[in-house]
Parts: structure tokens; C-alpha cells; sequence
């Protein structure tokens, strides 16, 4: 199954959170050795991961919806398999 494709809400969300988040970090820690900014830096990323993937994906349109439903139900519902069907020979009228 594939992955979806981010929405542009998410992927704003996400960029924002990582940049302001890590600015913040940095202004709040003073931080100056390069392990501290790596921790800042993939805990930024975490956070804008996380706030990325907790925006609500865009509602579904009201005429959309059943039309959804009823074609996931009718990939579900087996085809009942009819035996008499392939058992009868076929009858050709001859052309006249």
C-alpha cells in the first residue's frame, strides 16, 4: 500500500514548527558545541515531524462520500459464481 502524498497544509505546518522551534532551542539554550545544535536540530525535526502528521487530512465533499462507500463495499461484496450457467450448450440460431 502506498504511502499518501503530504498535503500543503502539512507540509507548512511541518516546516514552520521546525524552523521556529529551532531558533527557539537555540536562542533558549545559547548553545555553541556542535552536539548541542545536532540535539536541537533532530529534536526540531521530530517536533515538525509530529506536527505534520497531526493535521487533519481535508473532509471529504458531501456528494463524494457515498459514492466512496458504496464502491469499497462493492469490492468487498463477493460475485456468486453460477454453475448452471457454464454447464448449457450453446444455442445459435442459424442465419436465414
Amino acid at each position: 500500500m502506498a504511502m499518501p502524498r503530504p498535503t500543503a497544509a502539512q507540509l507548512a505546518y511541518g516546516s514552520c514548527t521546525v524552523i521556529f522551534s529551532t531558533l527557539a532551542m537555540l536562542l533558549l539554550s545559547q548553545t555553541s558545541s556542535g552536539v548541542g545544535i545536532a540535539v536541537i536540530a533532530v529534536s526540531a525535526l521530530a517536533l515538525g515531524l509530529l506536527v505534520a502528521m497531526t493535521v487533519p487530512l481535508p473532509r471529504q465533499s458531501v456528494a463524494e462520500a457515498p459514492r466512496r462507500a458504496a464502491t469499497m463495499h462493492a469490492e468487498q461484496t463477493p460475485v456468486p459464481a453460477t454453475v448452471a450457467a457454464a454447464t448449457e450448450p450453446v444455442h445459435e440460431r442459424a442465419a436465414s
